[in-house]
């Protein structure tokens, strides 16, 4: 292969990946003897001169950093229909494959990243550019850990013309700003919540967001609040928790001032107390149903009386019991014991002229005891006694116990099939507690309540806690960007999330052979395990060969040199008896140089020679 060699400088010398915009190659520098990156525009973008001018304006920007964590742009240029941009190679890997490979990532290893990326984007905002497609793709690490941020393609900048305002669908969806996917103009708040999405991604190992397509993704970007990352990882400390929260605010001015804040807020987010600010409403916790007031005895009305006499229920208010200070003990009787010796000799005289009198018979007649009543009216001129009782004079009796309340019994909602909230508010009307179990993955939609602890229809005591299931949604995995990666370590990526792998042979003259040249479905793209993508996989810079057998010699040649790589070497004429359905002169086989049979459809190295075996006279 002739090397491509671009306004007699810039050799590209081997494919690195390709993207929406562009592809970047490996390359050399050979006036000052460099490794660079060279980024060539996609030929369709050629014939749009407007785009062509952001290009060359976004560079131009792009070249004016001078940071540590952002890759340094060394030229742009054109050679004939090829516009490219010169950049710092940076030996590594991007930080998507170390996510593929590792996440979640260690949290001090995470924070670092994230780290160096804010001061990157800090330095670029001091300038007046703004990336607007952070993502862990455009995240370069080299292997001794240096971070570098790297294609600002479709940054927008002081540079630009008006025409870039145009550029707002930009952007990956899955780490595109509320504010971009609402088409509103790029600020520096949306690289910093784009940065908070990819911090999620190392946390957790997942996306905040999932959805069948990118417009979806996007509608969540603008009002779906993210989990907790610590529902998915819960060694994420829980101030960095609400950090990378406040990052990805749907409100731009809740978001951290600059990244220049941000990379300081994560040197030190160990000291960084519960923010006010951020709100994150899978967080709360709604407030338990208020449970029914226990039975009391109330107390009697105002002006009532006390005494045994007024109480007519036959329940009597215990009162508390009074404490009594004691006085000192005497010696001797002392004149406590001479009065209560008088009164009990009161006592007993007037139960001896009580008995006597027959008045006993009348208390009883008055209680309607006819049993008990007297059988002869009193004699004329007998005073009669009217004695009041209660139930509370005899010693003996004891109050009747109030009867215990029946617990007050509710019904238990249908809470399956409804959201979160609904749930919760069916089960507060029916003064239930619901209490949300470990949601796990089903079929049905990621938030809807799958299970419920007790069945619906049942009656149960107010204020018992019911426990719900949510939906996780389908267990999807991930496909991982395995583009120019060998095929035995894509083949083992993919099995790891449970994908299935098919394999398509594919020539590539840039692509070395046994790499990955691309995939389908794409990268980025939720499967569920089981499921099969392609990887169209480079087998060198091979030709196919043609169908040569039974055409003749001159007509073997002449379509031998009409494909590209490969060209006739000898003739080697054959006679035998298998022959005979041949005729003379007539290609009955191929080989190569070495004697080894060629067959059609085989793929060969490009310019092998073809020796013909052509039937004899």
């Amino acid at each position: 292969m002739q090397p491509i060699l671009l306004d007699n400088r810039y050799e590209l010398e081997h494919k690195l990946g390709e993207g929406g915009m562009a592809t970047v190659y490996r390359g050399r520098d050979q006036r000052l003897n460099r490794q660079v990156a060279i980024k060539v525009l996609h030929s369709h973008y050629v014939g749009d001169p407007d785009f062509l001018q952001r290009f060359e304006h976004e560079a131009q920007a792009a070249a004016l950093l001078n940071h540590p964590n952002v890759v340094n742009v060394y030229d742009v240029g054109q050679d004939g229909t090829m516009h490219y941009i010169v950049m710092e190679y940076v030996e590594g890997t991007n930080l998507k494959t170390l996510i593929n490979q590792s996440a979640p990532l260690p949290v001090d290893q995470a924070v670092t990243i994230a780290g160096d990326i804010a001061r990157g984007l800090a330095a670029a905002h001091k300038l007046g550019l703004i990336h607007r497609d952070i993502k862990p793709q455009n995240i370069m690490i080299e292997t001794g850990g240096q971070v570098h941020i790297t294609d600002f393609g479709i940054a927008k900048s002081n540079f630009s013309t008006t025409l870039t305002q145009t550029g707002i669908t930009f952007g990956t969806a899955d780490y595109i700003s509320p504010e971009q996917a609402r088409g509103e103009r790029a600020t520096p708040q949306s690289d910093i919540y784009a940065l908070g999405v990819t911090l999620y991604e190392m946390l957790t190992g997942r996306l905040p967001f999932i959805a069948e397509n990118a417009v979806a993704v996007a509608m969540q970007h603008v009002s779906a609040a993210p989990p907790s990352p610590r529902q998915f990882n819960p060694q994420v400390p829980a101030q960095l928790e609400t950090l990378v929260l406040r990052a990805m605010s749907k409100n731009a001015v809740e978001r951290p001032a600059n990244a220049e804040e941000f990379a300081r807020l994560l040197a030190n987010y160990r000291s960084i107390a519960t923010q006010d600010t951020t709100f994150n409403p899978n967080l709360m916790q709604r407030p338990a149903p208020p449970r029914p007031a226990s039975p009391a005895i109330s107390p009697p009305p105002a002006g009532s009386s006390n005494s045994s006499s007024s109480n007519t229920s036959g329940r009597m208010a215990v009162p508390p019991r009074p404490t009594v200070a004691r006085a000192p003990r005497q010696q001797g009787p002392g004149c406590g014991t001479f009065i209560v010796g008088a009164l009990l000799l009161v006592g007993v005289l007037g139960l001896v002229l009580l008995f006597s009198s027959g008045t006993f018979g009348e208390l009883f007649a008055s209680t309607g005891d006819p049993a008990r009543a007297p059988r002869d009216t009193p004699m004329p001129g007998t005073p009669t006694v009217t004695v009041t009782t209660t139930a509370t004079t005899t010693p003996t009796s004891s109050p009747t116990p109030s009867p215990t309340p029946m617990p007050e019994l509710v019904t238990v909602p249908n809470i399956v099939g409804r959201t979160e909230v609904q749930a919760r508010d069916l089960l507060a009307q029916e003064d239930l507690i619901g209490v949300a179990g470990e949601a796990r993955y089903s079929s049905e939609s990621p938030g809807q309540v799958i299970e419920q602890s007790v069945p619906a229809g049942t009656q149960v005591e107010a204020g018992q806690s019911v426990t719900y299931i949510l939906s996780l949604g389908p267990n999807l995995v991930e496909v991982p960007d395995l583009s120019g990666v060998r095929l035995d370590f894509a083949r083992q990526q993919a099995e790891q999330r449970g994908l299935n792998v098919s394999v398509v042979d594919q020539p590539s003259q840039q692509v070395s052979e046994g790499f990955v040249i691309r995939q389908d479905p794409r990268a980025g793209l939720r499967l569920q395990p089981g499921d099969t993508i392609a990887l169209i996989v480079s087998i060198g810079d091979k030709v196919q060969v043609p169908e040569l057998t039974g055409m003749s010699e001159d007509a073997a040649k002449a379509l031998l040199s009409q494909t590209e790589g490969l060209s006739w070497n000898y003739t080697d004429l054959q006679n035998s008896p298998d022959l005979s359905r041949y005729r003379p002169g007539d290609v009955v086989s191929m080989s190569d140089a070495r004697g080894n049979p060629i067959q059609a459809g085989d793929w060969v190295p490009r310019g092998t020679p073809i020796v013909l075996g052509v039937r004899g006279g």
